[in-house]
């Protein structure tokens, strides 16, 4: 549907809670799998009759990925340790607000959903990597000062950026012949629910499920027909079947948002938050070496124990 996917600037680098957490977690869970399933005859492969042992495949696994998975686990144990001793909690309603965000991120829970299969995660992955992320803001930030100068300087340079566009709300139903299209748009002008039949029909699995919804949406991101439809129409209103290369479309408008010039004052808290993403992302090393300096931590790998 979408010809490009457009970035909150507000909520950069959410989606890297689940992009950098999938090597993570997918080499940790090799890693274990095969250092603690006993196979029945001491072998994971076998070529021409010649064995590929466990201990082999440890060993390489260890060689080659050990190191960062373990780097990893101890600067999560390091941070654990420091929230429970600054007496830093997340709360289980922080951690799905967060998933909330960022499943919109990606168009939808169902998308989500499917990103999280495709990379062999589960829900709680996600929950536990946005928990780590939460708690790592959390500890940061006070280290962190900000000033008033510092502010204006950022809005003025990343003004546009603040600055809201003219946007659509719309919701639709996609399928994928004329016929089909015109079979819906009969049921929809008998008064039949929109949302239903998008689930029902539609052939846009990300926003089926959510009774067809695509949020807000500025020019430029969807496809041209689809877009000059939508930005042409009031709310409220559904519009006839529209054909893309995608298909036919049934178009609901159900909310539109002017043009607006932003303001410092009107963004200052958008801007703050903006600011103190870049200086937690730019600080990171230097935060944790010196949390490191607090710890006594014994790397047998690194030791070459």
């Amino acid at each position: 549907m979408t010809k490009e996917i457009s970035e909150d600037k507000k909520g950069r680098g959410k989606r890297l809670i689940l992009v950098i957490g999938i090597p993570l977690i997918l080499l940790m869970a090799l890693i274990t799998y095969y250092l603690t399933v006993p196979k029945a005859d001491n072998y994971v492969a076998k070529i021409n009759g010649e064995k590929i042992t466990q201990s082999e495949l440890n060993k390489e696994l260890v060689s080659q990925y050990g190191t960062d998975v373990l780097s990893t686990l101890i600067t999560n144990k390091v941070i654990e340790l420091e929230a429970v001793k600054k007496k830093i909690t997340v709360s289980d309603k922080e951690i799905q607000a967060e998933l909330d965000d960022l499943q919109n991120s990606y168009g939808g829970k169902e998308a989500f959903e499917a990103a999280l299969e495709s990379n062999a995660m589960k829900l709680q992955d996600a929950k536990d990597n946005i928990k780590t992320y939460l708690t790592t803001t959390k500890l940061i930030e006070p280290t962190i000062d900000i000033t008033e100068k510092e502010l204006k300087t950022y809005f003025k340079e990343n003004k546009d950026t603040f600055s809201q566009e003219e946007q659509v709300q719309a919701s639709h139903i996609l399928v994928e012949d004329k016929e089909t299209a015109k079979e819906v748009e009969k049921k929809i002008k008998k008064g039949e629910d929109f949302a239903e039949l998008a689930s029902e029909y539609s052939t846009d699995t990300a926003s089926a499920s959510n009774g067809g919804n695509l949020d807000y949406f500025g020019k430029g991101v969807m496809d041209e027909s689809f877009e000059k439809a939508a930005f042409s129409m009031k709310v409220d209103e559904i519009s006839d079947p529209i054909k893309t290369d995608y298909g036919y479309h049934i178009i609901k408008v159900t909310g539109k948002k002017a043009a607006k010039e932003a303001t410092f004052e009107n963004s200052k808290d958008d801007v703050k938050t903006a600011l103190m993403n870049e200086k937690i992302n730019a600080n990171y090393s230097t935060w944790l070496s010196s949390l490191y300096e607090d710890y006594e931590i014994e790397n047998a790998l690194a030791d070459g124990k």
